[in-house]
């Protein structure tokens, strides 16, 4: 069974937070309480009201025993963020972050009430055997030909081949008879 404690909105960044929370994760909740009563970082202090919240909500609404719980669940998610401005020189105004995050923390009995049925690659794999056994049909001959793009007939390269010889010569005469005008008009008498 599981009981669980969350704070919204504290005035402390996430991740500051996050280093506290990561410190108490998976920790027996008695030793947890005395790691954050000594802890250094400022943000040992709320995750710690989280944490008595939880243990409290566990002995009072569930009547667990306080002795035997243990940090299953600890994350901090990011809250909404306060802009303000902060005069500096020659007129300027730089942005302040004012962070907040919403700490949640879960503990647990250790004995579970239901196990939550959540599909796993093997049990996936298991249920759809008839998909993966079905033989797939043999391609005939006749099949493959008439799925196979048809073939471009040879006679169509010639012609194509042709038609280019013929711009080809169209474009070279004229310039022949250009020269020919050049050479008789620019031509010195004997």
């Amino acid at each position: 069974m599981e009981a669980r404690a969350q704070a919204r909105y504290v005035r402390v960044t996430p991740m500051k937070a996050r280093r506290v929370i990561d410190l108490i994760r998976g920790m027996q909740a008695d030793e947890a309480q005395a790691v954050l009563r000594f802890a250094p970082q400022a943000a040992s202090e709320p995750v710690g009201k989280v944490l008595a919240s939880a243990i409290a909500n566990a002995t009072n609404n569930y009547a667990m025993d306080a002795r035997g719980l243990v940090i299953s669940e600890a994350f901090v998610d990011e809250g909404p963020t306060m802009k303000r401005i902060r005069p500096r020189a020659q007129g300027r105004a730089f942005r302040i972050r004012k962070r907040s995050s919403h700490i949640t923390v879960i503990v647990s009995d250790g004995i579970a009430m239901a196990p939550k049925a959540r599909p796993t690659a093997k049990s996936k794999a298991e249920s759809k055997p008839a998909a993966k056994a079905a033989p797939k049909p043999e391609v005939t001959e006749a099949v493959a030909e008439q799925a196979a793009p048809a073939k471009k007939a040879p006679a169509k390269k010639e012609t194509a081949k042709k038609e280019t010889a013929k711009k080809e010569t169209a474009k070279k005469a004229p310039a022949k008879k250009a020269a020919a005008k050049k050479s008789t008009t620019t031509g010195k008498k004997d």
